[in-house]
């Protein structure tokens, strides 16, 4: 996995490069001065463009997810059996957990890894044990903010291991994004970077 993940890194950098490199070794007698002048702008384009510039904010606006707290979440004093029904119920891999009460506040994330480790493989009761007892606490969550590139965001989880991460900002949680979420918006955009490319080749710039 991480293999591949590394080879959506670096393919579209390096088929940009590799387009400008040969653009520039033109000899310059062969273009003519509007050329020229297209080239240059083109490639500042392509530099605004691509996809390294992706935020989780473009991710989260993608999933149909406004920052107004729309995410899925369960209890500490759940059952970890509840909180996997929800899972399974509506597709996801993991839940934003918040302590009981009015307020709502962010205690930690409970996935499906945590259920498998702590629960099926210690045999443990699912329907006994508390979310709390087994969620990731909110202090030891990698996370990212809103303005995260998405491919730093993508080295985050890979480097981690963890295949979902909070996003955050100056009011609090604000969503989450899975590694399914981050490979989608990069496969996306690196498509569209391909046919920026082949614009720009053909001259479509």
């Amino acid at each position: 996995m991480q293999g591949g993940l590394s080879a959506i890194f670096s393919h579209g950098s390096v088929l940009k490069n590799a387009v400008l490199r040969h653009v520039r070794v033109l000899p310059p007698l062969t273009r003519s001065l509007a050329f020229a002048r297209r080239e240059s702008t083109s490639a500042i384009n392509i530099e605004e463009h691509g996809f390294e510039c992706t935020t989780i904010s473009d991710v989260l606006s993608a999933k149909g997810k406004a920052a107004d707290g729309s995410w899925l979440w369960c209890t500490t004093d759940d059952s970890v059996y509840e909180a996997v029904q929800s899972m399974t119920q509506h597709n996801v891999g993991a839940l934003v957990v918040v302590k009981p009460g009015e307020n709502k506040s962010i205690a930690g994330i409970i996935t499906e890894r945590d259920y498998l480790r702590k629960i099926i493989v210690q045999g443990r009761s699912s329907k006994s044990t508390k979310v709390g007892d087994i969620m990731t606490e909110e202090n030891k969550l990698i996370t990212v903010t809103p303005d995260t590139k998405v491919l730093k965001a993508m080295q985050l989880m890979t480097d981690n291991r963890i295949r979902h991460i909070p996003v955050i900002d100056e009011r609090g949680m604000i969503g989450m994004v899975s590694i399914g979420d981050v490979v989608r918006a990069v496969v996306n955009e690196h498509r569209d970077e391909l046919n920026r490319l082949n614009a720009f080749i053909q001259g479509g710039y």
